[in-house]
């Protein structure tokens, strides 16, 4: 298995989508060049990403940051990790303002951490994007879409397509002047072409979603 790269060429891929899809084409070049992540290159640990995705479901960004900060005050540490989330006991974090679910998600994350379960950004570098949705799915809390949003912003995987994410499908409505959004299976088909770089057909998309009015992801992962 060879070792994955944390991002790509974005120059390329910009180049390869414009050739590949002409309706596509004519968004990038109203929407102007997208910038690489910075994230790509910095050094993070994936349980302490995936804690916080599970924080901030279904929350806004401020509640849900005002909810991580209580948490970290309460761990005493900036690194929400089993070791960490292990200093508080479920009334502690309770009172932070975690809710149940995302308690009982938080102490299976753990568990699953400190048993070796979750796979180290090192590890990771060697592990195809399916296996590592196969790796953290299975955690409480954890669904393919926070996974994938991960693959993308945080290891610079080039190949993601979110099907299920709503954004993207109202994007590819409005790039293909649809009345409706492509079917989960169709996006599938649609963006075949864009292979390898669906990674970065799909940021485009959420800016093509965005300048509809209908919004992008909240990556959960940062």
């Amino acid at each position: 298995m060879p070792r994955h790269a944390r991002g790509f060429d974005v120059a390329e891929a910009a180049d390869w989508l414009a050739r590949r899809d002409r309706r596509l084409a004519g968004w990038m070049r109203r929407l102007g060049p997208l910038e690489a992540d910075p994230r790509w290159h910095r050094s993070f640990d994936p349980v302490d990403a995936l804690a916080r995705a599970i924080l901030f479901q279904q929350l806004s960004g401020k509640a849900a940051a005002t909810i991580v900060g209580r948490v970290e005050v309460a761990i005493g540490s900036q690194r929400l990790h089993a070791d960490t989330l292990g200093r508080c006991d479920d009334a502690t974090l309770r009172a932070c303002g975690v809710s149940g679910n995302k308690l009982a998600a938080l102490r299976d994350l753990s568990l699953r951490a400190s048993q070796g379960g979750i796979p180290s950004a090192r590890r990771m570098a060697w592990m195809d994007d399916q296996a590592i949705i196969e790796a953290l799915v299975p955690v409480r809390g954890i669904g393919r879409w926070t996974v994938e949003m991960l693959l993308i912003f945080r290891l610079g995987r080039p190949d993601v397509l979110p099907v299920d994410d709503l954004g993207i499908r109202k994007g590819v409505q409005r790039v293909d002047g649809q009345t409706t959004p492509p079917t989960a299976r169709a996006l599938v088909e649609r963006g075949a072409r864009w292979a390898p770089y669906r990674s970065w057909a799909s940021l485009y998309l959420w800016r093509v979603a965005d300048a509809a009015g209908e919004g992008g992801p909240t990556p959960r992962s940062s």
